[in-house]
């Protein structure tokens, strides 16, 4: 699909979405079904600032540790941020940043899977797949549609 940041693959099992990842080939309108017709509707939603919250299904592969730290992800509510300290004391063990740092890179399903809304100390965006450009991008559409009106980073 395309947005405004660009193409986004995104992919399926039929039931749920797997991936969504920034892309730079065309899409294939050949390959769709009924979940990824109702991302990309949702997605245009997102990008439009009509859409907050995402009603998708999604399974996204990776280890048990990932799939924690993905879960605590989906919590972090839209036009907000948490540092990647925060996300580590959540799961319960600060001294897993580094790991936490890990599986929030690895994230599969951007943008659904909020991984973009985690920054670094001191409020510094730091790392994200997609490139800084992006995460910026997305963290000021939110705050420009963000209802509690909050500096972000």
């Amino acid at each position: 699909m395309v947005s405004p940041l660009g193409n986004l693959s995104l992919k399926a099992d039929g039931q749920a979405i797997t991936e969504i990842s920034f892309s730079e080939n065309n899409a294939d309108p050949k390959n769709s079904c009924a979940v990824l017709e109702s991302c990309k509707e949702q997605l245009t939603a997102y990008f439009s600032g009509k859409l907050i919250s995402f009603d998708l299904p999604l399974n996204p592969e990776g280890t048990a540790f990932q799939q924690r730290v993905w879960a605590e992800l989906l919590k972090i509510p839209y036009g907000e941020t948490i540092t990647y300290m925060e996300l580590a004391m959540r799961l319960g063990d600060e001294k897993a940043i580094r790991a936490v740092g890990t599986a929030n890179g690895r994230n599969p399903i951007a943008i659904l899977i909020p991984c973009h809304r985690v920054i670094g100390a001191g409020n510094k965006l730091t790392g994200y797949a997609g490139g800084i450009w992006r995460k910026k991008a997305l963290l000021e559409l939110e705050m420009l549609h963000n209802p509690n009106k909050r500096t972000l980073f």
